[in-house]
């Protein structure tokens, strides 16, 4: 069950940013008194950047996206490249040291899945199909080009998606926690009141910013059923043209090693970078090595990122 990995300690694909960091916090004092944000179980002294991204609504949009209006923030210059953060729980601010980096390089469309944050859930059944729609009506609303797509777990499943059904968009994707998956590996309830008990701040945070708090546990309900039928194999990450880097932590329980192995032999044009002593939120455990792997990528000529060689097992 979902539910009894995140009591255990391990947290959940849906609860992604259960990790504690050593430091200090570092949010400006102006963004704290305006919209101050923390990521789910922040520790009081985990390091936070200085802008709350997902709560920033002096760089706010909104497009429309079917029933739905979604919400992002843009930051910087250049190639457009967008930020799918991750899902349940999740917020755009617990990958805020990655957005610092990348906006000093390119033009970051930082998204608010539906359901999540200031984006609307709707009235519609949640499908990937939708999450990929949602995701084209914010890159049409931005450009007109192909992008770049950064997604986390969740928002790297959405990354496929998108590239899947919408490959004239998609210039490459790097995608943190997201392997092959089968139908029933995520199951069980997501009740807002036990969130509360792991994290009441959060929780109170979220419903100020949710345009339908009253909805909150509908939402969660309807998520986890949409989770509990999900499936990722060969036959659709092999649809995949586009060049990906996969970021895998060793000790991911929600896309364990196995899964970012067998997505690196299916996806055509796939690399796979291993964080050592790393759970699901890799960037959060590892950041240096997880930032020295996307820069590698995001720096290197798309005409030369042909994917690793693919080599048999040496068992079968």
């Amino acid at each position: 069950m979902i539910w009894k990995k995140m009591l255990q300690g391990a947290g959940a694909l849906l609860l992604s940013g259960a990790i504690l960091l050593a430091g200090n916090m570092e949010i400006g004092e102006a963004a704290k008194a305006e919209s101050g944000i923390r990521y789910f179980m922040q520790a009081p002294k985990a390091k936070g950047s200085d802008t709350p991204y997902g709560n920033n609504t002096a760089a706010g949009h909104y497009a429309q996206a079917g029933d739905a209006k979604i919400y992002y923030e843009i930051y910087g210059k250049g190639k457009p490249l967008f930020v799918f953060q991750g899902g349940g729980v999740g917020t755009p601010y617990e990958m805020g040291q990655m957005i610092d980096n990348l906006r000093k390089n390119y033009q970051v469309i930082v998204v608010s899945t539906r359901g999540h944050g200031r984006s609307e859930i709707g009235h519609s059944e949640l499908t990937y199909e939708q999450k990929a729609n949602d995701m084209l009506a914010v890159m049409k609303d931005v450009t007109d080009e192909p992008a770049i797509l950064l997604g986390f777990s969740d928002g790297a499943y959405t990354a496929y998606k998108v590239a899947s059904m919408y490959p004239e968009r998609t210039e490459r994707i790097v995608a943190i926690g997201a392997g092959t998956l089968e139908p029933g590996f995520f199951s069980g309830e997501m009740k807002v009141a036990d969130l509360e008990k792991i994290d009441a701040a959060f929780i109170e945070q979220q419903k100020k910013i949710m345009p339908e708090p009253e909805r909150y546990q509908e939402f969660c309900t309807n998520y986890m059923k949409f989770w509990s039928k999900m499936e990722v194999g060969e036959d659709f990450l092999r649809t995949i043209e586009c060049p990906v880097l996969l970021i895998a932590g060793d000790e991911d329980d929600h896309a364990p090693l196995v899964t970012m192995v067998e997505a690196e032999q299916y996806i055509p044009k796939a690399s796979l970078c291993i964080v050592p002593k790393a759970w699901h939120t890799a960037f959060l455990d590892n950041f240096d090595v997880t930032w020295t792997a996307i820069e590698q990528f995001l720096q290197t000529d798309k005409a030369k990122l042909i994917g690793s060689r693919k080599v048999e097992y040496n068992r079968k």
